[in-house]
């Protein structure tokens, strides 16, 4: 199994070369001729969360030290949903594949950067269009098949402040942009893409009570990508990403680590 991974991922960057590009990506980088931006946040006590539910904090405690026990261990509890994560298309629609059910060759992608940080200060509550996806096309070709789509919203400006972050008003409505439910079905129906990926807490914009761009992606066996960080350091097209979520036996999501690897 390890080599089937090995292989799909070897065989995955070097196709994201172009032709005049010697040897793979992922060959590249290792000989740091390809910059790796790492788009995960650490997991702490800090981590934003749901607001709501049954949802909780990351905590972790050490059960072990090299002083006493001569090794150093911890145990930590999370819920799926935290920090840098992945939702699985199960995560809203029945029968859908879990986390542990996603293919490989979907979690390395064609990484496409789509920037409304400048719409997302003037309206908190922004939805990406079709039309804004047609804007970026014109500047910088069609969305590649089986890519992962990112919305930049600059929101993870406000990551460590969870009060900013999750910007709810005195209702306790939240109030941070997303995918609208026509730009998640364009993306899917016209693009068939892998997935899509988001610097919020959620790829719905916050307002959302009905969460159409998960049904609407994960119907279509998309997975996503909530709290990326580092977007800004990605360019708009031209990146593979990798996506590692935590493998659990039918889990709807889990942390996960997530990189991009520029040529």
């Amino acid at each position: 199994m390890r080599k089937k991974l090995l292989l799909a991922i070897l065989l995955s960057l070097t196709c994201a070369c172009s032709a005049n590009q010697s040897g793979g990506l992922l060959e590249k980088a290792m000989n740091g001729q390809a910059q790796i931006i790492d788009l995960t946040y650490p997991l702490n006590a800090r981590t934003p969360y749901w607001p709501g539910g049954t949802y909780t904090p990351f905590s972790f405690e050490t059960i072990a030290t090299i002083e006493k026990d001569k090794v150093f261990s911890g145990r930590f509890t999370t819920p799926e949903h935290l920090g840098t994560h992945v939702d699985a298309p199960n995560h809203f629609v029945a029968g859908q594949i879990p986390v542990d059910q996603i293919p490989v060759s979907q979690l390395i992608a064609p990484a496409v950067v789509i920037n409304v940080k400048e719409k997302a200060q003037n309206n908190a509550d922004y939805q990406l269009t079709p039309e804004d996806i047609r804007q970026w096309e014109s500047e910088h070709a069609q969305i590649p098949t089986n890519a992962v789509v990112f919305l930049y919203t600059g929101w993870s400006d406000r990551y460590w402040d969870y009060p900013a972050y999750k910007n709810q008003d005195s209702q306790g409505a939240m109030h941070f942009p997303g995918f609208s439910p026509d730009s998640a079905r364009f993306l899917v129906n016209e693009r068939k893409i892998s997935g899509i990926g988001i610097d919020t807490l959620s790829v719905d914009y916050g307002l959302s009570k009905d969460f159409q761009v998960h049904h609407i992606t994960h119907g279509a066996g998309k997975y996503h990508v909530e709290n990326a960080g580092n977007l800004d350091k990605l360019p708009a097209r031209g990146a593979v990403v990798i996506v590692a979520p935590i493998k659990i036996e039918g889990g709807s999501g889990g942390p996960a680590r997530i990189f991009a690897i520029i040529p």
